[in-house]
């Protein structure tokens, strides 16, 4: 699908990070945006600094992924002011490390709510008017982690791995509908997306001036949709990681322990 002047797309936790690359990079391309997150004064802030996009103006929308029917109305208002949606990308999501015997429950389930289950209501909320115009393209923005879990993140990881298999299925199920699916795989990005867990964070966790651009990720997300591609990760070597995790484990554990430490991957035998 061509992504320009005249699109008109819908991003989620749009108001930081990765969300907000996009919906810059969205912008720029002339795109019409709707914008979903919970702060309505940062979405505010940047609908404002975005440039105008000749399909009308963009459309700051605050919600909580986690709740269906806040999801289900935000997507619907856009889509019927801009006339039509024509990409939508689930990005929203929250993060939280530790050992998981010591994961507080109330962290598990806001993992649980906002990575999967918010997910699930963007796409379910964004495939509606796309089926019925029998065009569009969805993205999902998974993780390394949702390909290769790593320890301390368990319950992170397992919603990553669970917005992995949804998109995989849900591709083939949107064949011959007009409408497909590309699932997104970022590594590290530098985002605010851990400032709250810095002193919980793994000692594999590597951040800082390692992180890849937000922007670059972006870009990669974009040409994906062009593409019509089934899968994106950034940088290169999360796809390499993955791949190697699915030949061989023992080999993606010896080349992770290699780069991150022995923390990435204890060893077991």
């Amino acid at each position: 699908m061509e992504v320009g002047s005249g699109t008109r797309a819908l991003v989620t936790g749009a108001s930081r990070g990765i969300g907000r690359a996009l919906a810059q990079r969205l912008a720029a391309r002339g795109a019409r945006l709707g914008l979903l997150a919970r702060s309505e004064t940062e979405l505010e802030q940047l609908t404002a600094a975005l440039p105008a996009a000749a399909a009308g103006p963009h459309l700051a929308l605050p919600c909580d992924v986690g709740v269906r029917e806040q999801v289900e109305s935000a997507v619907a208002r856009f889509a019927a002011e801009a006339g039509r949606l024509d990409l939508a990308i689930a990005n929203a999501g929250v993060a939280h490390y530790g050992p998981f015997g010591e994961l507080e429950p109330e962290l598990v389930e806001r993992m649980t709510r906002i990575n999967w289950l918010g997910t699930v209501w963007t796409v379910r909320a964004a495939l509606e008017p796309m089926l019925a115009a029998g065009r569009g393209h969805v993205v999902i923005v998974s993780s390394g982690a949702g390909q290769r879990a790593f320890p301390d993140a368990a319950v992170y990881g397992a919603t990553k791995a669970a917005q992995r298999a949804f998109g995989e299925a849900l591709r083939h199920e949107l064949a011959g509908t007009g409408v497909s699916l590309t699932v997104a795989y970022p590594g590290e990005i530098a985002t605010s997306l851990h400032d709250h867990e810095k002193a919980r964070m793994p000692a594999w966790y590597h951040g800082g001036d390692r992180a890849a651009s937000p922007d670059g990720l972006a870009d990669a997300v974009l040409d994906a949709v062009q593409r019509d591609r089934r899968a994106v990760a950034y940088p290169r070597a999360v796809g390499l990681l993955g791949i190697a995790h699915g030949v061989s484990p023992r080999l993606a554990d010896a080349v992770l322990r290699r780069l991150r430490g022995p923390t990435a991957a204890p060893r077991r035998d």
